[in-house]
Formats: C-alpha cells, sequence, structure tokens
C-alpha cells in the first residue's frame, strides 16, 4: 500500500463500489467493512468527537467479530477497495497492511508465526482463497493469488498463483 493520506470515507465508498448497489441487503460482511473504515477515521476525526466516536467503534467492532466472525482492527491498513465474500472466520493481525482492491474470501488468516513477531504485507490486487493462511514475515506481490486452504510462508511474487501446504508457486508471473 503507497504512503498516500488515508480518507476512510472515500476508501469506504471504493470498498462499496465493489460490492454493488444492494449490498446492505445481500453482503452482510460490508458492515464490517464500514466499522473498520469508522475506526480508521477514529485517529482523525475531531477531537471533540474522537472519544465518542471511539466508544462507539470499539463496542461495532465487537458485535462485528462476535456476529460476522471477522477481526480487521483499526490498526491494519487496508488501501481502498477492499472485498469480503462470504462472511465468517476472517482474522487480521493488527500490523498487517493490504494494498488496494484485495479480495478475502472465508476462513482467511493474516498473522504472525510467533507473538511479537513480523506479519505479512499485500500488494494491490491481491486475491486469498478461502481457509488460506499468510503468515509471518512475508511479502505478497500485486495481483498474486493464493489458492483455497494454502499456507504462505514465504514471499509470492507479483502475479504468481500460489497454492498447497506449504505454499508452492502454481503459475508464474504473467501466465494464465
Amino acid at each position: 500500500m503507497s504512503d498516500r493520506d488515508e480518507q476512510p470515507l472515500l476508501d469506504f465508498r471504493a470498498d462499496a463500489q465493489r460490492f454493488g448497489r444492494a449490498a446492505w441487503l445481500v453482503q452482510p460482511q460490508i458492515a464490517a467493512i464500514a466499522v473498520y473504515r469508522l475506526g480508521r477515521w477514529t485517529y482523525t476525526c475531531p477531537w471533540p468527537l474522537r472519544r465518542p466516536v471511539h466508544a462507539a467503534y470499539f463496542a461495532l467492532y465487537s458485535m462485528v467479530r462476535l456476529i460476522f466472525g471477522i477481526d480487521i482492527p483499526r490498526s491494519v491498513r487496508i488501501g481502498p477497495g477492499i472485498m469480503i465474500h462470504h462472511f465468517g472466520g476472517v482474522v487480521v493481525n493488527p500490523l498487517v497492511v493490504m494494498g488496494a482492491h484485495c479480495t478475502l474470501r472465508h476462513m482467511v488468516t493474516l498473522g504472525n508465526l510467533t507473538e511479537g513477531g513480523p506479519v505479512p504485507v499485500l500488494g494491490d490486487r491481491v486475491e486469498l482463497g478461502v481457509g488460506c493462511s499468510v503468515l509471518g514475515d512475508v511479502r505478497v506481490g500485486e495481483g498474486a493469488r493464493i489458492g483455497a486452504h494454502a499456507l504462505v510462508l514465504r514471499d509470492v511474487p507479483a502475479g504468481a498463483t500460489v497454492g498447497g501446504v506449504p505454499a508452492s508457486q502454481l503459475t508464474a508471473p504473467g501466465d494464465a
């Protein structure tokens, strides 16, 4: 993700566009993304609002974790246009960085291998398959695809597709 100035409300507009017009009716996971963006906004909202908005965020974040099974803390840095297909079981370490237009499917884990250890960094347009785990000091290049139930412990080049346990490269960057 670039070091651009974050604009959580504009970023949410890009998120919602990926889901379509009826997103609130048919895609409940968009509520988790909205709560995440609200949390990011609490870092920059006007000072008099910061405490009550943070309290509201924390209550909503707790509900999202319980009801939808999606745990994306506000400290995660995510570019605009994130898509979560099928809610449930999504866990993201608070220090993870994701680029723009990434896609996560249910049961995805992004985290560290040891407590306090390094965490993944994902480029733009990365697709994460059902049940995959990306753990440790891993860089996933732009446009890479991680297959279902893969365990990624090493860097993934831009445009590559990986799968398996542990993950290995299935296609080279640029291959179909």
